[in-house]
């Protein structure tokens, strides 16, 4: 028989859930408010963006694009056309071939007519794999360099990359990555208004899969035949495009995506670039600027910004996706881990006192609450310590109110940039929303706890395998319309003539 004194244990427990379901939602709820009210001045200052004048301006500071590489050959030459086809006065693309087993550069050299050129890479941050060779096109113009180096993860190949750059600015983009044309523009603006103080700015990502490929760009926005690729749609639009937009308006982002972010270079130089011991190497560059530049007592600004868009293929199997989401767990693990004397201290301002004790809580600590609370309420319920009255308000907390957000998030982003044109796929995007709370979520937590387990065990670091299947590509369209990015509902309305 169960003793009275368990019994309150698990009433207080199924408490403490519950009240954590309640204010990790409102929490999100707020970051939406606060996405919606920049959307809203966004679309306001859409008209005078100044895009244009940016462009042609002898003023806007170069970019050296990154795109570190490994066994990318399924969609490597469409990223690159992507890239090499951005709107920008003044950029190159350097690729960094870091050891692939497969394909990848006989492929890059195939269609670009690559050959070897003697060149001296500085050692301006640290690099762990040598170089192999240094390659460019033959009997074309692109601003295209692809480094062959030895096999040492990521953040060797960007780092590689860094010291290999050229230019003032430095764009991050993983290699599967394709970029809308005016994305570069719009992500490297805040360094035009702001050129002093702006450090870093981030751009939104979202799921390739479905989308049609025409010689890098993307033509026709679709959601995913697959269902667990349209679970992550809505899952990147709440997280990455509406959450990360109210971090920014809050000025407290940590998170820039290595996706697609763009950086100062001589300040990367500064800080010895990214962290070979931390999985999450993109996200423990921002906290360490965040760092580096408060104790300096330096006014700067690192923003998201939600108009420019890197596409990316999202796993499309359970198997893969465990892999992507043990490895992002670990790495905000470690991160919190390493920078934790940054935590509740009035010296990092708003990122030690708001920003990062909300990620111990309602980041690294939710999928723990959120198995918790999938063992512990039906415990309680069973043995009389919570009611049935009780488990209902949990569920309607924990998941219907999970459910509003993804609504209210999949309504902010169709007012904003209506990028799903198709009623069918707003159809498939609102049943998402519900299937995300029906054992995704759960089966996420489980692998999310399994990356904090890895990440207190230690050892050795492996990103594992990400299998591609490439874009769907056009190799012969009828003319097709190729889609400029959204900026605004206007502009949708103005191509469906409404």
């Amino acid at each position: 028989m169960i003793t009275d004194w368990v019994r309150e244990l698990l009433r207080l427990a199924d408490i403490f859930i519950l009240t954590y379901f309640l204010v990790i939602n409102s929490s999100y709820l707020v970051l939406i408010g606060l996405a919606g009210v920049e959307f809203v001045h966004h679309l306001r200052r859409v008209p005078f963006a100044g895009h244009e004048e940016t462009y042609r301006s002898p003023l806007t500071e170069p970019v050296s694009v990154l795109v570190p590489a490994y066994n990318e050959s399924a969609g490597i030459v469409q990223s690159v056309q992507a890239m090499l086809a951005l709107r920008y006065p003044v950029f190159e693309v350097i690729v960094v071939d870091d050891g692939s087993s497969d394909d990848t550069f006989e492929r890059l050299r195939e269609e670009f007519g690559l050959v070897e050129v003697p060149r001296v890479v500085p050692d301006a941050t640290p690099t762990r794999g040598r170089i192999l060779s240094v390659h460019v096109p033959k009997d074309r113009p692109d601003p295209l360099v692809v480094v062959r180096k030895e096999n040492g993860g990521k953040t060797d190949a960007v780092n590689t990359g860094i010291n290999v750059a050229q230019y003032p600015l430095v764009c991050m983009v993983d290699a599967d990555s394709i970029l809308d044309p005016q994305a570069l523009l719009s992500v490297a603006k805040p360094f035009s208004d702001d050129p002093v103080r702006t450090v870093a700015s981030g751009g939104v990502i979202r799921v390739a899969n479905g989308c049609t490929v025409v010689a890098g760009r993307i033509v026709d926005v679709r959601m995913p035949r697959n269902w667990l690729a349209r679970v992550q749609v809505v899952e990147y639009l709440r997280a990455f495009l509406l959450g990360r937009t109210g971090w920014s308006r809050l000025g407290g982002l940590l998170i820039i995506s290595g996706a697609f972010g763009i950086f100062r270079r001589d300040l990367l130089v500064e800080v010895g670039g990214l962290d070979h011991d931390c999985i999450g190497e993109d996200a423990e560059l921002v906290v360490r600027l965040h760092r580096h530049l408060r104790r300096q007592k330096r006014d700067y600004r690192i923003v998201f910004v939600a108009e420019p868009v890197s596409w990316s293929e999202a796993p499309s199997t359970p198997k893969v996706l465990s892999k992507q989401r043990r490895r992002w767990h670990r790495g905000i693990t470690e991160i919190l881990t390493k920078h934790r004397g940054m935590i509740l201290n009035p010296r990092y301002g708003r990122i030690g006192l708001v920003a990062l004790p909300y990620y111990v809580l309602f980041e690294l600590l939710a999928p723990v609450v959120e198995l918790a609370g999938v063992i512990l309420v039906p415990l309680g319920l069973y043995f009389g310590a919570v009611d049935a009255g009780f488990a209902l308000v949990f569920v309607a907390v924990a998941y219907g109110y999970a459910l509003v957000l993804n609504l209210v998030a999949l309504a902010v982003e169709e007012y904003s940039f209506h990028r799903y044109q198709r009623w069918t796929d707003l159809v498939a995007s609102v049943l998402a929303a519900v299937l995300e709370n029906v054992g995704y979520r759960q089966l996420t937590a489980v692998w999310r706890t399994m990356g904090i387990w890895a990440a207190i065990r230690g050892g050795r670091h492996d990103w594992g395998t990400m299998t591609r299947t490439g874009f769907q590509t056009v190799l012969t369209p009828e003319p097709p319309r190729l889609e400029e990015p959204v900026t605004a509902r206007e502009g949708a309305r103005a191509e469906s003539g409404s």
